[in-house]
């Protein structure tokens, strides 16, 4: 059965321009902590440092209440991102577009790997969020007022 987390405010607050599917590295109790749910994307975000490697920042990862070592866990550690060369060096040039940044969209597993979808992605401005309030609340009384028919 596949577990997947969505990161439901990155849809709010951004406006999603391209997706891309990647690997992450990760140690064998996060794995299962994932597995069980217990991972937010709630305020994560991902840089390319220096090196050229893409990095989740600020995702936080439950610890696996069953492995033992867990007493220096850091849940919200920097974890790499597997992505192919071409990909890579694409992003980099588009983030250093303004206003354009990299967010993790949703981690969901695939084949018994754990992969993270990412997203560049442009801040939405608050006159836009609001249009979508009223949308969503107008489908909803439409919604509403079929049912009682």
């Amino acid at each position: 059965m596949p577990i997947e987390t969505t990161n439901k405010k990155a849809f709010f607050d951004y406006q999603i321009l391209e997706k891309y599917e990647t690997g992450i590295v990760l140690t064998g109790p996060e794995v299962r902590s994932i597995k069980e749910g217990g991972v937010s994307l709630a305020g994560a975000y991902v840089v390319i440092d220096e090196k050229l490697n893409p990095l989740l920042i600020n995702a936080h990862i439950s610890p696996y209440k069953y492995a033992a070592n867990q007493i220096k866990y850091d849940a919200v550690r920097s974890r790499k991102l597997l992505l192919k060369k071409k990909e890579l060096n694409y992003l980099l040039g588009k983030t250093r577009v303004k206003g354009l940044t990299l967010i993790p969209l949703k981690i969901y597993t695939k084949g018994g790997l754990i992969k993270i979808e990412i997203g560049l992605a442009k801040h939405k401005r608050s006159i836009d969020k609001r249009e979508i309030v009223k949308k969503r609340e107008l489908d909803r009384v439409i919604k509403q007022s079929f049912k009682s028919y």
